[in-house]
């Protein structure tokens, strides 16, 4: 697929799309390539968005974000991007036919499956994955019953009883963090990793019940969580829980390929107000980006960019 675009937009979660409703409604030739493997495909409800006030999966917002992109005449593929050219940039595996003057003004990219796209500008919205332990029962609860952004969703325990499952440092801190919105937490350090001094002292004093255990499995009707198994065979009833073990990927290698900068977190560095990087022409939104995580942000984040794309589009024409 040797086909050039206006503007490629790598990953289509909630970012993604919102900069391509935008760019299709001021007419531009634009292509998503997703993977389909982001935080927006797991989530089973998002809980906090205007106008959905039983909340909204992320399969939905996909969905419907999709359709409503592609009424406009955006066009989508599924694939993997694994690695990006700036205009210019030599790409020494390529025949010199690619090297025509045409080409050479446009960003490449290549994917897993041998296809390549060309276009004039870049929108990178490649999200964040988070670090989960392969449970039985838990993607089935997140969004509904587990969460993972004590901002986003730390609503949801309110007088309920919960579970932090997460591991040492990162999940302590999880577990003093929700504790604002329920006095009976659960810190379960899923891992045994170790906890600073100080965040045992913390967890006591704020009254957190501590449990060294490995969880086996979680116990779940239709997403609602309703009881945790560890590995010794004992368990614990809850109701609500989120989960914190760090080191989440946050997914900036295009980024990176293309001498864009980063924070030393790995997120990307972009102008506020234009949410360009620091290489022409290349744009981020979305959790890439550092900012809180959430819905909303990264919406209003896609719809930034894709503002500012058009502008540069129309300077240069």
């Amino acid at each position: 697929m040797d086909v050039s675009y206006e503007c490629a937009i790598v990953g289509g979660g909630i970012a993604g799309l919102q900069a391509a409703i935008q760019l299709g409604r001021y007419k531009r030739k634009v292509i998503v390539i997703d993977a389909g493997d982001g935080r927006s495909v797991q989530c089973r409800n998002y809980n906090n968005l205007l106008g959905w006030d039983e909340g909204v999966s992320g399969a939905e917002l996909r969905q419907k974000g999709r359709r409503q992109a592609e009424q406009t005449g955006v066009k989508f593929i599924e694939g993997k991007v694994t690695a990006a050219y700036k205009p210019h940039q030599s790409m020494p595996h390529k025949s010199k036919s690619y090297e025509s003057q045409k080409v050479a003004e446009l960003f490449q990219l290549e994917l897993a499956d041998g296809r390549t796209v060309f276009a004039k500008r870049l929108l990178l919205s490649t999200g964040v994955v988070d670090r989960l332990p392969n449970l039985r029962g838990l993607l089935a609860c997140l969004g509904k019953s587990i969460f993972v952004c004590p901002d986003c969703d730390g609503y949801e325990i309110v007088n309920e009883k919960a579970v932090v499952l997460g591991s040492g440092n990162t999940g302590a801190q999880m577990a003093l963090t929700v504790a604002y919105w329920s006095q009976d937490i659960v810190f379960i350090n899923h891992e045994h990793a170790p906890v600073d001094s100080l965040l045992m002292e913390q967890l006591r004093t704020a009254g957190i019940e501590q449990r060294n255990d490995a969880v086996d499995y979680l116990i779940e009707q239709d997403g609602s969580l309703s009881e945790v198994k560890f590995k010794d065979g004992s368990s614990i009833y809850v109701n609500k829980g989120f989960v914190a073990f760090g080191n989440n990927e946050v997914r900036s290698e295009l980024a990176l390929q293309l001498g864009v900068e980063l924070h030393k977190n790995k997120h990307v560095i972009v102008n506020p107000r234009t949410k360009m990087t620091t290489v022409e022409y290349v744009w981020c939104a979305g959790d890439v980006v550092a900012h809180s995580e959430q819905v909303a942000i990264a919406m209003g984040d896609g719809v930034q960019a894709a503002i500012w794309i058009h502008k540069s589009l129309l300077e240069a024409e």
